[in-house]
């Protein structure tokens, strides 16, 4: 995600402490939160993908969704 559009998360933010936020300010709002989240989300899929568990063998494996003990 652009530094530009955090930074106009965190200053929709900072306004909605002081003074209500417009409709359209809130709509934008919650556009750039839902990007946001999917660009954390693609992010942390990225990072668990390349995690490897290294059994009692020695032998590696790719962590898998439903692999928790």
């Amino acid at each position: 995600m652009e530094q530009s559009k955090i930074d106009r998360i965190n200053e929709l933010a900072r306004k909605s402490r002081c003074t209500p936020l417009t409709e359209e300010e809130l709509a934008e709002q919650k556009l750039l939160r839902e990007e946001y989240v999917k660009a954390f989300r693609r992010s942390l899929e990225a990072q668990l993908d390349r995690i490897y568990i290294i059994d009692e063998k020695g032998e590696k494996k790719k962590l898998r969704q439903g692999d928790c003990q």
